[in-house]
């Protein structure tokens, strides 16, 4: 049969695709704008006739399968990072972060408990039968990799015309294809936040680290937008990221990102996915000198810090005062993961002339300081102090490389909230930081 007739004779419906997930089955979803929406939606419906159906899946979405009662022991679902739904599911026993950093993620999850059913959103077939994951490469070539390895594995597709092919991604034939089905699905949006008058505050501070012709990479969120806002004057920034953001696509085309001055892959751009507006996703498309690549190498700490001039620019949850910093649990609660926050902080670090810089408004919306003694008992440490380099809040810079625990605490308490410094500093003699 030509491609045609292979696509003809393994088109079916969602529910066709759906009975394909079978008990003791270990099921991959793609990640992110790559997530079958479709199948993700109405996976719960299988539970009453499955059992020990394993799911590892992105922070993306918020669905029954996640968060609902009766999937524990039918549907349990595990993630590097925890997103919407993830903490109802967790007390219901359903969901459990799968402990690692993102570029190990892919290879630690084929080490020990390989997956044998791979579930993705994917591009029209092509004039060669070839899919194209191109909007999330985080762990998804290793895992499809290691699922064509697998006896009785199952490869099913949901086909969307609104998925974008670039430069990288990672493409599937129909050969390899049990099942497929078509859907018409808008691609998850993620437009650029507004900033608060303090977020711009921080962006100010932060944008006075970032040189013309450094190397960066961004979070998510208002405050990495406000960031990228302050960073609109700069001339020839590089670009080697986890994420491509809606911010990050309209530098590419204002011409501030070029990557002309990248000693490491000049004049390419470097991600391993992508969340945006549809302005980025086309920007993505249209990009020749942009590259999707698999998180085991783009977020990869020892590839990072072949850039000269990294600048890695993070949010944080809270941290204390020897500069232990957790940007993922609050107190023993998981609220996100360690994604490629310590891979950044530890690559920037030991690039030549390179920047790891934790932004954060000194309190949070609560009105609880960010700056603490310790941490909050059962904090997670996702950047051991070891490893931090600039702090940067709304009151201006605390340089911690090289400093003393005594030199970090006068640092962190003279850009903590000033409420808070007076009682800051109590503490810290309390444990004779000071």
């Amino acid at each position: 049969m030509n491609f045609e007739q292979l696509y003809e004779s393994k088109k079916g419906t969602l529910e066709d695709a759906l009975t394909y997930i079978r008990s003791h089955d270990n099921v991959c979803l793609a990640g992110d704008c790559n997530e079958p929406l479709v199948f993700a939606r109405n996976l719960h419906k299988i539970a009453p006739r499955v059992v020990d159906v394993s799911v590892i899946k992105a922070r993306t979405g918020n669905y029954d399968f996640v968060k609902s009662e009766g999937m524990n022991g039918h549907i349990n679902t595990g993630g590097f990072f925890y997103g919407p739904g993830w903490g109802e599911g967790h007390q219901k026993l359903n969901t459990s972060l799968i402990v690692t950093d993102l570029p190990d993620y892919a290879n630690f999850v084929a080490d020990h408990k390989p997956c044998n059913v791979f579930v993705a959103s994917v591009t029209p077939m092509d004039e060669k039968g070839n899919f194209q994951i191109g909007l999330c490469m985080m762990w998804e070539p290793e895992t499809y990799a290691s699922v064509l390895k697998q006896p009785n594995h199952r490869v099913i597709l949901e086909v969307n015309p609104n998925q974008v092919r670039v430069k990288g991604g990672l493409e599937i034939n129909i050969a390899d294809v049990t099942a497929l089905y078509e859907v018409d699905e808008p691609l998850p949006l993620i437009p650029a936040m507004a900033a608060s008058d303090i977020e711009d505050t921080i962006g100010g501070n932060v944008a006075e680290l970032v040189h013309d012709g450094d190397t960066i990479q961004l979070g998510i969120g208002s405050l990495p937008d406000a960031v990228a806002h302050h960073l609109m004057d700069k001339h020839d920034l590089g670009l080697h990221t986890e994420m491509f953001t809606s911010s990050m696509g309209e530098m590419i085309r204002k011409g501030i990102i070029t990557g002309e001055r990248k000693n490491y892959y000049k004049g390419v751009h470097v991600g391993s996915f992508a969340g945006g507006d549809r302005a980025l996703y086309e920007t993505m498309r249209d990009t020749p000198t942009l590259r999707i690549a698999p998180a085991s190498y783009a977020v990869n700490p020892m590839i990072i810090m072949q850039n000269d001039n990294m600048v890695s620019i993070n949010t944080i949850l809270e941290m204390d005062l020897t500069g232990q910093v957790c940007s993922e649990s609050i107190g023993p609660r998981q609220f996100s993961g360690s994604g490629g926050g310590f891979c950044f902080a530890y690559g920037a670090l030991h690039s030549k002339g390179g920047r790891g810089i934790l932004a954060f408004q000194s309190r949070s919306k609560k009105g609880v300081p960010k700056i603490k003694p310790i941490l909050t008992p059962g904090a997670v440490v996702t950047i051991p102090r070891n490893y931090v380099d600039y702090i940067v809040t709304e009151y201006g810079v605390a340089h911690l490389r090289g400093c003393s625990v005594k030199e970090r605490c006068e640092q962190l308490i003279a850009i903590a909230h000033p409420d808070d410094r007076e009682e800051l500093r109590k503490q810290a003699q309390e444990l004779f930081y000071l």
